[in-house]
């Protein structure tokens, strides 16, 4: 897998539904982690901005967005690529629906039926994402959001 998983993760990474009068601009990047031996057998984790991705590659996938004359509060979405897993995010606010969006909730609270049975939602099932940001952290200014998936 080459630029085309990269340029598919970016073109998915984000969806801003804001009010009409609210200005949002947005950045996205996508970057691979390295985990690399250290002196006293300590794990180094560094992330280089993807070039090539690896079925197995764990990547961090960040999202930057910056608003103006915020009048009310906004959610930011994204969502995950078919070719990646979803993994954890930086922010308590995260909202995750297994179903494209059609029902939405928190990581162990979220149930979905399968063949088994109802069980509760992993983050593998994750199709997409939401974090609802308050009027009062937009005026703050610029924010990142975070999040790790793995290359299925």
């Amino acid at each position: 897998m080459r630029f085309g998983i990269i340029a598919g993760v970016c073109a998915a990474l984000l969806a801003c539904p804001a009010t009409a009068q609210t200005t949002l601009a947005s950045a996205s990047a996508v970057f691979v982690e390295h985990v690399t031996d250290a002196p006293g057998g300590i794990a180094a984790r560094t992330i280089a901005p993807a070039q090539m991705l690896r079925r197995g590659d764990r990547v961090v996938l960040m999202v930057e967005w910056q608003a103006q004359n915020p009048v009310a509060d906004i959610t930011v979405a994204s969502a995950v690529p078919r070719k990646l897993a979803f993994l954890d995010s930086s922010e308590e606010s995260l909202e995750v629906s297994p179903d494209n969006g059609r029902s939405w909730g928190k990581l162990g609270e979220l149930q979905i039926a399968d063949a088994y049975g109802t069980r509760l939602v992993s983050p593998e099932d994750v199709t997409q994402l939401r974090w609802r940001i308050p009027r009062h952290e937009i005026a703050q200014g610029r924010k990142r959001i975070v999040y790790s998936a793995v290359v299925r």
